[in-house]
């Protein structure tokens, strides 16, 4: 009769994983230094191939073994070996890192674009500004000369009405009446409602 060959550890020696993982539930760090030499390497392996980054793989794979030393009360034998549990437990922390570092990308991606887009659209604004404009003389055209000369003193030159009746040498009861006018007009063409 042949004997059988094992490459690696033998395994009669070794302690079940089941056991060790049921001892760490009990806060046996004996227990979680054999489940930890037992499974590091496949867990990092799993992770790994996940990642892809190895700084990033090893820092998952500690934060996967810590979950097994917090969460060994968890594990329950009847829906599956341990090693499987545990290297659930990489797989989806993995995952988890990889959809967070996306996630983050596509932030700080959004918030770059953000940053280059003005607050506001600066042509839009002078096309706009520059129409605006275009329709004030248009509707000033349509005044007497003397509403015109008033809401142009007074409006865009800033004079008072007195100042305005004086460089119009007209009474000031005139120049009142004259701006009323000619603003009621400048409103009805601009289509501005009271």
């Amino acid at each position: 009769m042949k004997e059988a060959v094992h490459i690696g550890r033998n395994p009669s020696t070794e302690p079940d994983l089941q056991e060790l993982v049921g001892r760490v539930a009990l806060g046996d760090e004996e227990a979680f230094a054999g489940v930890y030499d037992a499974v590091a390497g496949g867990v990092l392996g799993v992770v790994r191939a996940v990642v892809r980054d190895q700084a990033q793989s090893e820092e998952v794979a500690q934060e996967v073994l810590v979950e097994v030393w917090r969460t060994a009360p968890r594990y329950r034998p009847e829906r599956g070996s341990a090693i499987n549990w545990i290297l659930t437990l990489a797989h989806r922390r993995a995952v988890d890192r990889v959809r967070s570092v996306e996630a983050a990308a596509a932030r700080d991606h959004k918030a770059a674009l953000l940053e280059q887009v003005p607050a506001y659209d600066e042509v839009v604004e002078h096309v706009e500004a520059r129409l605006e404009r275009e329709q004030v003389r248009r509707c000033l055209r349509t005044l007497t000369e003397l509403q015109r000369q008033s809401v142009t003193l007074a409006y865009y030159r800033g004079l008072t009405y007195r100042e305005v009746a004086e460089a119009l040498a007209l009474p000031l009861g005139t120049v009142k009446t004259r701006l009323r006018d000619g603003l009621i007009r400048l409103r009805d063409c601009l289509g501005v409602t009271a």
